[in-house]
């Protein structure tokens, strides 16, 4: 009973051991300043984005389930209690030893109650299945690093083409405010002008609908930047309720279209053809596991039996008689009706697909560069264009309104003029949105997307 009692408390003691505590509930890390710059909202959605952060729990599971495929070299031990009670006594054949020509005799061996505690052992020597386990425990781990590496890209991507979305609105904010404030002079001044018999009503009430729909543009502009917002804290991983302001500098952001087209696409560089080469020696590891199937399996074990035997229940386990065994084992598949090569075959064309696929992977990232660079180079031609045109039309507004107080111009000409103005304004921010936003899929295409890890 004693011996009993002492492997019940070892069992549960490993058990609680293994268990280990529960694991606690994650939580966002990391906090924004009053005014978050692009680069710090890109490292606050890396560290809270959940497709990253499920990413880096699939790398913690992956981890888990190598360590599961590498525990079977560890020793395997066992422990095993059975209790049988005999309602009848099993009937053994025997040598009647006395009368030797009376013929066997019928005998009824054993005790009605029997019990067992047993201690088994098992070491593995070799076997295919933990050889694979092994060899694939690298490539898994990189493949499933990889993955994080693709989504983190992902990540960068898109919050700063949300970041540049949300500039280019308050940009747009900003310049219908000032064609507002400039509009709202005329009004003022075409009113007065009218008052006083200079000019008729049309040139005030022309003034009127122009401001009006600066007013309706600028409200329609204002209520797009609420959504925006909520997508750029969906995308970083922000929660609703938390409030979101962004500093950024016009002239940094001028800067930032330049981007060098002379340099050469290097596929090694996209995580795609990283992710299938690892793919690719994970197969070829397969194909191999699938090779060697014939190779035997080999254990080295011992066990240690404690057997209890007793008519009275009551002294079971008073008394034991143990027994204890070591020895090799060893399987040899040898017939498995063809499976084996079968599963080998299928391995190979898998294989053969997954070059194909990295063939498919180049063209399609050749295609995706240069479209990439094409819209790059149109985008930034059409950007100077529009600076120039910029330039053109606040001096076009400057010199007919001028001419329009000097009673040279009509009214009519300087509100053509004021709507240039702000089409060239409008035009020129939305030409920079797309330069930045074509030079971020430039740098994707060639693989030049970076992060802190």
């Amino acid at each position: 009973m004693k011996y009993t009692k002492q492997v019940l408390l070892l069992w549960l003691g490993l058990i609680f051991i293994m268990s280990g505590p529960a694991r606690a509930q994650v939580k966002p890390a990391g906090t924004l300043p009053p005014q978050a710059t692009l680069q710090e909202c890109v490292e606050f959605a890396l560290r809270n984005q959940p497709v990253i952060r499920q990413s880096l729990i699939d790398q913690e599971i992956g981890e888990r389930n190598i360590r599961i495929g590498l525990s079977e070299w560890l020793p395997q031990i066992q422990g095993t209690a059975t209790y049988g009670h005999n309602l009848l006594l099993p009937t053994s054949v025997l040598p009647n030893f006395q009368d030797p020509a009376a013929g066997p005799q019928l005998v009824r061996v054993g005790l009605k109650n029997t019990s067992t505690l047993g201690l088994t052992g098992n070491q593995l020597l070799f076997n295919n299945d933990v050889l694979l386990a092994a060899r694939s425990a690298r490539f898994i781990r990189l493949r499933t690093s990889q993955n994080t590496t693709a989504f983190k890209i992902d990540v960068v991507t898109s919050v700063s083409k949300a970041f540049y979305d949300i500039l280019l609105t308050q940009e747009q904010l900003r310049i219908l405010l000032e064609d507002i404030q400039r509009q709202e002079r005329q009004v003022k001044d075409a009113q007065a002008q009218y008052d006083v018999g200079i000019v008729d009503k049309t040139d005030f009430l022309r003034a009127s609908i122009s401001l009006k729909n600066a007013y309706a543009q600028r409200r329609t502009t204002a209520e797009s930047l609420t959504g925006k917002y909520a997508s750029l804290k969906q995308l970083m991983g922000l929660s609703p309720e938390n409030k979101l302001a962004l500093t950024y500098d016009t002239l940094q952001m001028a800067r930032e279209v330049l981007l060098d087209t002379t340099t050469q696409l290097a596929y090694e560089k996209r995580i795609e053809v990283q992710q299938l080469q690892t793919q690719q020696n994970l197969q070829r590891i397969n194909i191999d596991y699938y090779r060697y199937g014939f190779l035997p399996s080999l254990n080295a074990y011992i066990n240690y039996n404690r057997v209890y035997q007793n008519n009275n229940f009551s002294d079971l386990y008073s008394r034991a008689f143990p027994n204890s065994q070591t020895g090799l084992q060893l399987a040899v598949p040898i017939f498995t009706g063809t499976r084996r090569l079968q599963n080998l075959k299928i391995a190979q064309l898998q294989q053969d697909r997954l070059d194909l696929d990295l063939y498919d992977t180049k063209n399609q990232i050749n295609t995706e560069y240069q479209q990439a660079l094409a819209t790059y180079k149109g985008a930034f031609n059409e950007l100077n264009v529009l600076q120039q045109n910029l330039q053109d039309a606040k001096e076009v507004y400057r010199i007919l309104n001028l001419q329009y107080r000097e009673g040279i111009r009509t009214f009519l000409d300087v509100i053509i003029a004021e709507t240039d103005l702000r089409t060239a304004q409008l035009n020129y921010y939305n030409a920079m949105f797309n330069v930045l936003s074509s030079k971020l899929d430039v740098q994707r295409a060639l693989g030049d997307i970076t992060f802190n890890p």
